[in-house]
């Protein structure tokens, strides 16, 4: 089969622009859920007048941006299980939580799928980059919750 039949047999397409193709699907739907959810804890957080630790006033914006249980009713859960443990019970500032890290894993993911269609296409040293460019990606995320 010469190169022209095996490329008109896959539709046409390179696997470069296969792979741009899944990339950007990919963080396109990572940003569309992620907003998704931003948007149901807003308007959970609007309709209830709570943010899920404390009861908030419709007139006191500044109570809202809030985020430290000591200076008023806005509590923020700052650690991976307290977002998650609030999310599942409801809480709008866990839920508006979820979709933040849901939105700041997306480029994270991006570079996860290059690696693999790297892989795939035993390219190493684009292989060899873009892990690299992961773990430096992995640490300064593990390295900043804290």
């Amino acid at each position: 089969m010469t190169r022209q039949t095996h490329e008109a047999s896959r539709g046409g397409m390179e696997p470069i622009s296969r792979m741009e193709l899944v990339i950007s699907y990919g963080l396109r739907a990572g940003v569309f859920v992620s907003a998704a959810i931003i948007l149901v804890g807003i308007l959970t957080l609007a309709l209830s007048h709570s943010t899920g630790y404390s009861r908030i006033l419709p007139h006191h914006l500044t109570d809202i941006l809030t985020f430290h249980a000591t200076a008023g009713p806005g509590f923020f859960p700052t650690s991976l299980p307290a977002v998650w443990e609030g999310a599942v019970e409801g809480k709008p500032y866990a839920v508006i939580g979820v979709g933040m890290m849901l939105l700041i894993a997306t480029p994270i993911v991006r570079v996860a799928l290059s690696v693999v269609f790297f892989l795939v296409q035993r390219d190493w040293l684009y292989t060899g980059i873009t892990l690299f460019v992961l773990a430096v990606l992995l640490l300064s995320l593990i390295a900043g919750v804290g």
